[in-house]
Formats: C-alpha cells, structure tokens, sequence
C-alpha cells in the first residue's frame, strides 16, 4: 500500500556534492547517506531556476516560472511578480482539501504578501532569506530553555568594486548546539510530527510535514564545532577555481567581482568551502533528530520522505559564489532522494528530474489528480523500480535576473549542455570531456551540427510549453521550418506566405 504520510526535508542552496552519497569522501552526512541507502537517490535531480522565490514557488504549483511568473526574490527583485495570483493551484491547498494536516516549519519564501498560512499551512511564520534569529518564537524557544542569544564573530568578506565591504560569506557563531536556528527547526519539526501522530491515531488524518531549512545559503553561520570541523587543507579546491572566463559572457566576470572573489586568498576559499561542509553537517545531524522522532512515533513505515533544495551553490566554483547568471552545474544540479516505504532500496536513477516533478509526486503520494500541476511528472514510478519509456532525455531550466533582469534558457541532454544569452555570447558545453563547464564550444567548428540540433531542440520545447522566449530565438538562429510569420509584419503579404518559412 502508498503510504499517505510525507516528510519533505528541504535546503536552502545546497551542492548535491556535499552529500556522501553523493561522491563527497570527506564530508560528514550519515543520516541522509542513509536515506539514499534506503530510498531512491536521483543523479540528475535539476531546479527549474537557480533562485530561491521562483524555485520555490514552481514547488507549490508544479508550474514553471515564466508560467506562475513569480521570476525573482523579494530582496532583488526588480519589478517582477512577488505573489502567486489568486486562485493559482497549488499543492497544499490540494493536500488539505483531501483532509491532509499541512505543516511547514522554516523558510518560506514563495512570496512576499501572502504567507505560509494563507495557503494553508500550519507552523511558526519565518519569512526573509535567511536565519530570522529575531523572530519573537525563536526568541522564546531561548527564552524557556535559558539559552544564550545569537552572537558571531570571525567575519569572512572581501572587498566590492566600490571600495566597500563585500558580502558577508561566513562567521563563528557563539552558540551552543541546541541554541542553534537549524535546532529550533528540528524542534518545532518534532513537536509539529507529535500534534500530527496524535491525530492520525485518533482519526486517520494523514499529514504533509516540511522542514525547510534557511542554510546552507551563505552566509555560513555556525558554531566552533563547526566552523572548525574540517580542516581546510584537505578540502579539494573545484577545477573552475581556474576560470578565466575567455569566451563567456562578460555578466560571469561582473559576478564575480560583486561576489569579492579575486579580493580573498585562495586560503579563504579553502576555508569557506570547509565550514559550508560544516554546516551541512549540522543540518544532517537536525535532520537526524527528526527522523529519530519519527522512528520514535511509530511512522517510518507509514510516511514517504524527500530530500532536495531549492538550487545549488557556487563555494568558489567558476570563481563565483552564491548563485546568479550563470547556468553551471554547481547551481542547477542538486541532490534529490526520495524513500517510500516498500519501494526498492538503494536505487540510483540517472534519468533527468526536477524540483518540479516533486509537486506530481507529492500529489500521485495522496492520491490526487496531479493535472493542475501542468509542468510536473510523478517520480513514484521510478521511486518503485519502474521503467520510463517516455521520459525526456533532456531538461530545459530558467532564469529570468536577480538583481538585474537577465533572461536565459538552458537545454542539457546526456552530454551536452546549451546556454542561450541574448544579451551575450551563447554557450555550449560537452560535459563529457569538459564537466567543469570551462571552455565554450558555441562558436567551435566541429560543434555545429550539435548546436544546430540543440538550439532546434530547444526552440520546440519552448514553444510546445508556451514560453514566448522562443520569439527571440526565431529571428536570431536556425531553429528550422517555422509556421508563422516570424518578422510579424502583419500586412505585408511578401514577408510570409503560409507554407513555412525558414529562418
């Protein structure tokens, strides 16, 4: 039988390689090892866009950003949608219509006007971006337990082109453990698992539980066990390190320097990515603390989990940090595990995924018509073993600007990945034999019938799924025969006479 109990474990801007299970020899992560061990581990699990709203907004409706248009974060955002428009569908909404318990404990961030509870679910209110260690019930849960308030020194930050101080990258936090943000998450998590327990006992209510962690986004802000934890000399700096960025468009360079890379010693580097590794860790071991509680209450085998995030994080890849304009892999690939109880253990499936697909499977789960979510797929099939003939063999992804406007489109198949910039120079990778995206092939030669194929590719998969960036690439490239009138002329009766034109 499907379980109808879910606990989806979520990040905040998390490398899939931070992970063991996925490949990271140093790190420490056990209890979701654990959960890949036990569950199904997804290899190329991609984000419809690598920033947090949209990213997370795509969840809740199982829609595409350019379709629920909520493009950017509130804290950048640039004139852009911040809410879903009334009435858009989303999945909660569904759950407690079926007579789900929804709770979500931690980051919000789906919108700026309307809240968590507005979509019907339950748990403290947390907006913002990161950590709200101001926030009145974070405060009492210290208050009660007499514990020490948020205090950090040790600093990391570079300098801006300007002259000022860059952004803050990482800090020492003077905190025990148990006074820790990512602790009172796990405890309101717990506390939310036992109400939820209860009630299921009482009267079968079925629940649908987040835990939605504010890190590990930069900064990184952790305690000395932490912050110490792994010693930076044996961190194993990304080849991009090298970048140089020849050959790219110049917004990667911008980023850069906003991003106060070349300011701070590679030693920085080092470091940064070791208390990143550090934090991960926290976070696991919270996340074991509620699965511990689960075990406790007698759910395991009745609640289904997921683990992902909403997008990656650069940690000095490509000379960048954060996310932004730039369609790498250490920003659109990201760790996804899904275990079900009953379901084979150990699987590693290698067929392209999103964060969107979870939405479907969330819904497949409850037994719910997953046809509202127009742009997701149900990974339950998978999940139990099942083969998928007519999966995609490619993945489009998005990006529509975070701090600026900044329209992109990428198409990634087996080996090759297309980047489309209008403002710029395109890209194009062949990941086989250059998987640190360091050298753009766009313009190579020997590349053309691969780009010609992708940038058709492309072309028809924008189109078939309504996204008007096609218009740009109609006049611009050879996307092959269209049927309309591409200039839109109009009245001109010699710029398209109906039998296809080739552009």
């Amino acid at each position: 039988m499907t379980p109808r109990n879910i606990l989806f474990l979520m990040t905040d801007q998390h490398r899939a390689d931070t992970l063991g299970a996925y490949g990271n020899e140093v790190a420490s992560t056990p209890v979701l090892d654990e959960l890949a061990r036990t569950g199904t581990r997804f290899d190329r699990w991609y984000t419809p866009t690598a920033i947090c709203t949209p990213a997370r907004a795509s969840l809740l409706t199982g829609q595409a950003p350019f379709r629920h248009r909520v493009l950017a974060n509130h804290e950048r955002n640039v004139g852009y949608l911040e809410d879903l428009a009334e009435g858009t569908f989303t999945f909660v909404e569904a759950l407690r219509e079926q007579g789900y318990n929804t709770g979500l404990v931690g980051k919000w961030h789906a919108g700026t006007e309307r809240k968590a509870a507005d979509f019907g679910f339950d748990g403290p209110d947390l907006p913002g971006w990161h950590n709200p260690v101001d926030n009145e019930d974070y405060l009492a849960f210290l208050r009660e337990r007499d514990l020490p308030p948020y205090e950090i020194s040790d600093r990391v930050r570079g300098t801006l082109p300007n002259g000022g101080p860059g952004n803050l990258l990482a800090a020492r936090l003077h905190q025990p453990v148990e006074a820790t943000f990512e602790y009172y998450l796990a405890t309101r998590t717990i506390e939310l698992l036992e109400r939820y327990a209860l009630e299921g006992e009482r009267d079968g209510t079925p629940f649908f539980l987040e835990l939605s962690f504010f890190g590990p986004h930069l900064p990184y802000i952790v305690p000395d066990a932490y912050f110490d934890m792994f010693d930076p000399e044996l961190v194993e700096l990304p080849a991009s390190i090298s970048e140089t960025f020849e050959g790219k468009p110049p917004v990667q360079r911008n980023y850069s320097a906003h991003w106060t890379f070349d300011t701070m010693p590679i030693e920085v580097t080092r470091k940064l990515i070791a208390v990143y590794w550090g934090y991960v860790t926290l976070i696991d071991e919270q996340i074991g603390r509620v699965m511990e509680a689960m075990e406790r209450l007698g759910l395991s085998d009745e609640t289904a989990v997921f683990f992902t995030c909403d997008h990656g994080e650069f940690t000095g890849s490509h000379r960048l940090h954060d996310k932004g304009p730039a369609m790498y892999e250490d920003i659109y690939r990201t760790p996804g595990i899904i275990r079900v109880p009953g379901a084979p253990r150990g699987q590693v499936r290698t067929e392209f995924v999103s964060l969107l697909d979870a939405t479907a499977t969330i819904l497949d789960l409850a037994g719910i018509d997953q046809s509202q979510a127009v742009d997701s797929r149900s990974l339950l099939p998978m999940v139990r073993g099942e083969e998928q003939p007519e999966w995609a063999e490619d993945i489009v992804c998005e990006f529509h600007g975070h701090h600026f406007p900044y329209p992109q489109r990428m198409l990634r198949n087996d080996r090759h990945k297309l980047v489309v910039n209008p403002d710029s120079v395109n890209e194009l990778y062949d990941l086989l034999e250059d998987p640190d995206e360091m050298v753009n092939l766009y313009e190579s030669a020997e590349m053309d019938g691969v780009r010609r194929q992708m940038l058709q590719r492309l072309y028809g998969l924008l189109r078939e799924r309504g996204d008007n960036f096609y218009h740009w690439m109609t006049t611009m490239y050879d996307v092959g025969e269209v049927d309309y009138d591409p200039t839109q002329s109009g009245l001109d009766e010699t710029s398209y006479r109906g039998e296809g034109s080739s552009v």
